[in-house]
């Protein structure tokens, strides 16, 4: 099947309204609700990074634990294979029970697998813990998109909407510099405490007005948005447009996961698939789970464990430029630049790999592989880490959103999955320079892929983008004012 893209084939027409334009404000209370929910994406990040350090740790001198090759496969595997299952859990969770609810949920359970990855006395026990943390993290994955693209403001959605990958870039690079120092059991004691900040504030903030418009509660819905546009903003115009998305919804029949399939859903659906499946055959997990064992095996001239360090502090940095970048320059062009930064420096690596394979002298290269590293850091992050999770919560229709966020979600752990357990074997089987020329390749497929199938979605409300990509409903479509997300950014109060 193929798509075409909607920005080139449809035509956008701008109303001007009568009267003042509705003012828009980056308030304290939207980024209170961005950055709580984001606190999450804290943990996701520290429990994604966990196992670089803590793998070589575990079989240290003097540690309590032995893992096999193979056991430490699972053990880096099992959390993205148990996410696949928390994201098909995620869908129906947060149509049911409220995104909010959803998303606090995983606290407890995140503390939990913590306390028994540093309690184990055998592998099975850090196991566990993982597939427990896995679980969690395929439904935090989930509902962090759909509640920020709920919440916050079409203007400064790109800005708020990539707090998620900022703070969980952050739990990445604290993970690194605590794994440089601490041991395995130590660190999971680390990550234990990380979720409580999370859970303390998941209670200041509200369920998203389009969860309770769906349940009937419009006095809910009007008070929840009425807190996070602020106690003096109007909020008619866009409450009204929520209940009459709402009202066209339950006019059709709740769709099954078929449904998904159909051409009305299909092209929204397989966009976000596509983005997933290009994010994760990036290779870029394989290169957090196993950061360490790659300097190693490159012979970099440079301390593994400092790398990595290196390699969290920049991936930390650039969510930073994308951040400021977004909401200027639009989802599309950076998607372009991550994908070819991303093809060219793993083409270099597995070039690198190559001569060291053919017995050529690369000591005076060990420098290649953590420059590398580093500009492929800086073009995930920039675009293919966090736009994916960002468009997720853009592009799919109101109607789907829960159910095929949930199937995007699982497809995206499945990916993650299959890249994890089987980039040992790659390195086996290919070399590291197959491996990395592989990845390369792909990379290059994505480029492509966002040439010609993804839309643009900046600046946009998500009724628009909606319209614009199913054709339903009639009217034209409305270009939102865009604001400047930085200059308008404002302080939160000292209590938070």
């Amino acid at each position: 099947m193929v798509l075409l893209r909607t920005d080139t084939h449809r035509h956008i027409r701008v109303v001007h309204h009568d009267g003042p334009t509705p003012k828009s404000t980056l308030n304290a209370s939207q980024i209170l609700a961005s950055l709580t929910v984001s606190l999450c994406s804290m943990v996701v990040g520290f429990a994604s990074a966990y196992t670089s350090p803590a793998l070589p740790s575990m079989n240290s001198p003097g540690s309590t634990l032995s893992v096999s090759e193979e056991e430490g496969s699972w053990i880096g595997s099992l959390m993205p294979l148990a996410a696949l299952i928390g994201g098909m859990a995620g869908g129906p969770l947060i149509e049911s029970i409220g995104r909010k609810t959803t998303i606090l949920a995983t606290g407890i359970p995140f503390i939990i697998s913590f306390v028994l990855i540093a309690m184990a006395v055998n592998v099975q026990m850090v196991m566990a813990g993982r597939a427990i943390a896995g679980f969690c993290v395929g439904i935090a994955s989930l509902g962090l998109p759909v509640y920020l693209g709920e919440t916050v403001q079409p203007q400064v959605r790109g800005t708020l909407g990539l707090l998620p990958t900022t703070l969980g870039n952050s739990g990445i690079l604290l993970c690194f510099i605590a794994g440089k120092y601490l041991n395995w059991q130590m660190l999971a004691i680390l990550g234990a405490c990380i979720p409580i900040p999370f859970l303390i504030c998941m209670f200041l903030i509200p369920e998203t007005p389009q969860w309770y418009i769906s349940r009937n509660k419009s006095k809910k819905a009007k008070k929840a948005l009425q807190w996070l546009r602020g106690k003096n903003a109007d909020i008619t115009q866009e409450f009204s447009e929520i209940e009459k998305a709402n009202h066209v919804g339950k006019n059709e029949e709740m769709p099954g996961y078929l449904s998904l399939f159909s051409k009305m859903y299909s092209k929204p659906l397989l966009i976000s698939m596509g983005l997933m499946l290009f994010q994760q055959l990036s290779g870029i997990n394989a290169v957090i789970f196993y950061t360490v064992k790659i300097f190693k095996e490159a012979g970099s001239t440079i301390d593994e464990n400092l790398c990595t360090i290196i390699v969290g502090v920049v991936n930390f940095i650039s969510t930073f430029i994308a951040t400021a970048l977004i909401d200027k320059l639009g989802r599309k062009i950076l998607l372009y630049a991550s994908s070819a930064t991303m093809a060219i420096t793993l083409i270099t690596l597995g070039t690198f790999f190559n001569y060291k394979k053919s017995g050529y002298d690369v000591s005076n290269y060990g420098w290649l592989p953590l420059a590398s590293f580093v500009f492929f850091i800086i073009g995930f992050a920039i675009g293919f880490g966090p736009i994916p999770w960002l468009m997720m919560g853009e592009i799919l229709p109101a109607k789907i959103r829960g159910t095929a966020a949930s199937l995007a979600t699982a497809f995206n752990w499945a990916c993650t999955f299959v890249v994890t357990k089987t980039f040992a074997d790659l390195l086996r089987v290919f070399g590291a320079d197959g491996a990395f020329w592989l990845f390369g390749g792909i990379c290059l497929l994505g480029l492509v892929f966002i040439i010609f199938c993804v839309p643009e979605t900046q600046g946009k409300s998500l009724e628009d983008i909606e319209r614009n990509l199913t054709g339903v409903g009639k009217g034209p479509v409305r270009q939102v004012r865009r604001m400047s997300s930085i200059a308008h950014l404002k302080p939160l109060p000292m209590a938070i």
